[in-house]
């Protein structure tokens, strides 16, 4: 799979360092490089930009303003000398964050991240159109996507979100993170458990079964799961 790319960044030094990179790399297409926010912004808009190598201290427009100034974002990966930025940079759900001086080890990294979360929005059928929430976990605020999670479990003062690809650990109580789910994909079967009613293979009086996962099931929660899945 080959993604379109392009780099953004004001030091025609460091912009022929990444798009070398990029060159190197397989699975990237570089559809332009540009010295500022302005040209790079009416490139976004108007061709098919998957991925944005983005500087974020560049003169009148720095990186931030320039997503801010976007409808539809692509997939960004920050570039920067300065480690502060590094919180901010995950405020704006970036799919990466490289510290300069980059090397080809941690840009492979980076792009390997960035190519699975572009499959994984074109398997949804397209980035904006499929409904998805972001969470905080390990410092980082990462999209994910509804269709993706199995079930949600209570883990002491977090919650645990088990999804098709990985766990996340979230600071939060089950009712509040229930609140942010789709009351018509989700239901709470126990009091330390909220499951995706579309990934639920088979049940009993005592458990929902996802694989090979046993989830338990509260005795009073049977009949509301029975009209959960006959309604969806």
């Amino acid at each position: 799979m080959k993604i379109n790319c392009i780099v953004v960044d004001d030091s025609s030094i460091q912009r022929l360092t990444i798009t070398k990179l990029v060159n190197d790399n397989p699975n990237l297409e570089l559809v332009g490089e540009f010295s500022n926010a302005v040209e790079a912004k009416n490139c976004i808009t108007n061709k098919n930009v998957d991925l944005v190598f983005l500087d974020i201290e560049m003169p009148v427009i720095n990186g931030f303003d320039l997503l801010d100034g976007l409808k539809a974002k692509p997939q960004v990966i920050f570039i920067t000398s300065k480690a502060e930025y590094a919180v901010k940079a995950f405020d704006y759900a970036a799919t990466d964050y490289l510290h300069k001086p980059i090397t080809r080890e941690r840009f492979a990294q980076a792009v390997k991240k960035a190519i699975s979360m572009i499959s994984l929005s074109k398997e949804n059928g397209g980035e904006e159109e499929s409904p998805h929430i972001f969470i905080k976990s390990n410092l980082k605020k990462l999209k994910i996507y509804i269709s993706r999670i199995k079930w949600i479990e209570a883990y002491g003062d977090y919650v645990k979100v088990i999804t098709e690809e990985d766990n996340h650990l979230v600071l939060s109580t089950m009712k509040a993170f229930e609140n942010e789910l789709p009351k018509e994909k989700f239901i709470r079967v126990h009091k330390s458990f909220i499951v995706n009613i579309d990934k639920i293979e088979k049940f009993n009086s005592k458990f929902a079964e996802i694989g090979s996962n046993k989830i338990p099931l509260s005795r009073n929660k049977k009949e509301d799961l029975v009209k959960a899945i006959e309604n969806g």
